[in-house]
Order: C-alpha cells, then structure tokens, then sequence
C-alpha cells in the first residue's frame, strides 16, 4: 500500500467518524475507536474506553447536525501502521436545545490493529484567538 493509498483512506476514515457521530451509531464509532483514546479540548485530556465513549454517544446533552472540513485536510503516514490527519471542521450543532455553529481545529492519530485502522488520539481546538481576548472574562469574586 502506497503512503498516498493510507492518507486516502484515514481521510475517508475520518469523515466515516464524524459521520457515526452525527448519526449516533455507537457501533460503527466503536469500531473506529482504539481502547482506550485518548482525547483533548477544551474540557481537557481524557483517555476514554469503548464503553465510556458509548455512553457518552448515548447520553450526549448535544447533537451534531452537520459537519463540514473546510480548508487543507493533512494526512501523513509515519509508518505503514501509523497515520496523522489534521483538518479544520465546520460544526452545526444543538447544545442544551439551541444552535450553535462553530469552526474547530482538529487531529488525530491513527493505527492498524489486527489489519484494520482505530483512532488513537483525537483533539479539537475551537477556533478563536489563541489568547482568548475573544471569550467573555472570568466574573470577578463578590465577597472583594
């Protein structure tokens, strides 16, 4: 298999993710899912198993409406069995029952187990200025 031939496919992989995710089919995002992955964001780092990121598929507050990857998707095979793919993602989401759109930095680290590739790591960095001028400051404490 050519390098090329691999960062076709994770690209297409990719997209097969965010696609289970928008449809909420847990199996076909379990089958895509290393155990445990590793995840990080704005709510931290976690390393989550297959059946935590289930639950969290089932009992999500959110729904992913649409995705879109806008911009250069970057694939690049280290190995024959490990494979990087950074993107910017457009999101259409529901959150606690109102819209929300936003446009994330993310990546992900893939590797072949058992011939078949699984998400390793997975990160997303919401789009904004890097040092957060644009988000709303920390309210000051009341008691001062």
């Amino acid at each position: 298999m050519t390098t090329a031939t691999i960062e076709n496919e994770l690209v297409d992989l990719e997209k097969q993710y965010w696609q289970a995710i928008k449809d909420k089919d847990v199996e076909a995002a379990m089958q895509l899912t290393d155990s445990p992955c590793i995840v990080t964001g704005s709510q931290g780092v976690g390393s989550i198993d297959r059946q935590a990121m289930a639950g969290m598929l089932k009992g999500a507050s959110w729904t992913l409406n649409e995705f879109e990857f806008v911009g250069n998707v970057e694939a690049r095979a280290l190995t024959d069995d490990v494979a990087i793919v950074a993107y910017t993602v457009r999101e259409e989401l529901t959150v606690d029952g109102k819209p929300l759109t936003l446009e994330a930095a993310d990546a992900s680290t893939w590797i072949r187990r058992d011939g078949r590739w699984v998400c390793a790591l997975h990160t997303e960095s919401i789009a904004g200025d890097p040092f957060g001028r644009d988000r709303q400051p920390m309210r000051q404490d009341s008691r001062r």
